[in-house]
């Protein structure tokens, strides 16, 4: 059980979503994003993010937005200056890096800013919290399927002794959390498990696709659908628990216990703290080539449907820039890129990112990314001397 999650630290992490931007206080390095790593980052005794960095809980849709246009506005509403960095579990698409590269990056900015570096943080799964009572649930692939399509929509189709009205809640905003989730259901979905719903049309029958805003799977959301009152994970699984027979969607670090599977559903017979890291997430090398390192795209792995463990795996991610022309910013973030990648004698955050729920990066990735992407020696590294010439940088 990760030692958070007791009621008053539920209380309090309630107030995440509303904080968000409108509280969070101008740092040496500012930053922000994704709320499913939130507590990790910030605001515990053990949150790994440096006292000089702020993160604002915006949400990962937000965070991008913010960091890729450097709109400090987005996350500190009074704030001045520039956007370090962001946190996101939703992976930055080509379109993103292509209009960057455009605005910030190329030899017609008037502005420029060097190229983007995406960095895995830790692993993590996403789980399906509900309110109904009864004995464990333990998920199909198809019951999962029919319940967030809405095709299915009453606890008796899912073979658990309970009956009644399911409710799903979502997540309002571009969110990371929901990028994973339908990641997973647009792989594993058969066309018989969502026939018949509003899901968008693909090559004519409704299907899943890989969506950060959960709304836009469907031509129309189903009636038994409401979203989270507010931005986060938290609103979310207070929503959940707030009313008889809803289910969600939520990161790991806001369930008190991953393994009560009377409130936390299994999924094909694994409960979420179940990711098998050597079938999933050892199943794809870093990049090694000069154009793959180069690449901020191949940084991120993606995984859709793993035959072992619990299926709904992903990572959640940093979004740095390679040049950083304030020499105190740049040194900070370079020794917390160190330290969280085990490069020099800093040492890890793995002891506070098992106690938050999540799972650290396999040694050969760590390795990958402080040689790549962190060392100044490396062509792609921080603040490389050939790249980040005089007047390039944030």
């Amino acid at each position: 059980m990760n030692k958070y999650k007791t009621l008053a630290a539920l209380v309090a992490t309630a107030l995440l979503a509303t904080a968000g931007a409108a509280s969070a206080q101008q740092s040496l390095v500012n930053g922000g994003g994704a709320s499913l790593p939130a507590d990790l980052y910030k605001g515990q005794a053990d949150s790994i993010l440096p006292a000089n960095f702020s993160y604002a809980v915006t949400g990962s849709g937000t965070g991008k937005k913010a960091f890729l246009e450097n709109k400090i506005a987005l996350f500190i509403p009074t704030g001045t200056g520039n956007v370090h960095f962001a946190g996101s579990d939703s992976v930055l698409s080509q379109t993103e890096i292509d209009t960057y590269n455009t605005t910030y990056n190329s030899a017609s900015s008037t502005t420029t800013f060097g190229p983007l570096l995406q960095l895995p943080s830790v692993a993590t799964s996403v789980t399906i919290p509900f309110n109904k009572s009864g004995s464990a649930v333990d998920l199909t692939v198809a019951q999962a399927c029919g319940i967030f399509s809405g095709k299915i929509t009453d606890w008796s189709s899912i073979g658990s002794g309970r009956s009644g009205a399911i409710q799903v809640v979502y997540r309002g905003e571009s969110s990371g959390t929901s990028e994973l989730l339908t990641r997973f259901l647009a792989n594993a979905c058969q066309a018989a498990d969502v026939s018949g719903t509003s899901l968008k049309l693909t090559n004519g029958v409704p299907a899943f696709s890989v969506q950060s805003t959960f709304a836009n799977l469907f031509t129309t959301v189903p009636a038994n659908f409401i979203a989270a009152p507010a931005t986060g994970g938290t609103a979310l699984y207070n929503a959940v628990y707030a009313v008889d027979g809803r289910i969600g969607y939520v990161g790991p670090d806001v369930i008190p216990d991953l393994k009560d599977a009377t409130k936390v559903a299994k999924l094909k017979g694994n409960s979420p703290d179940e990711v098998s890291v050597a079938a999933t997430l050892n199943t794809i090398a870093p990049p090694s080539t000069a154009a793959d390192i180069a690449n901020p795209a191949k940084w991120v792995p993606v995984f859709t449907n793993p035959s072992a463990g619990y299926p709904i795996a992903g990572y959640t991610n940093f979004v740095f820039g390679q040049c950083y022309r304030v020499a105190l910013a740049r040194n900070a973030i370079r020794d917390f890129l160190q330290s969280h990648y085990n490069l020099g004698a800093a040492g890890t955050n793995d002891a506070a990112v098992r106690a938050h729920g999540f799972i650290p990066l396999t040694q050969a990735w760590r390795e990958a990314i402080a040689n790549n992407l962190v060392a100044s020696s490396a062509p792609n590294g921080l603040s490389n001397a050939n790249t980040c010439t005089t007047g390039v940088g944030r």
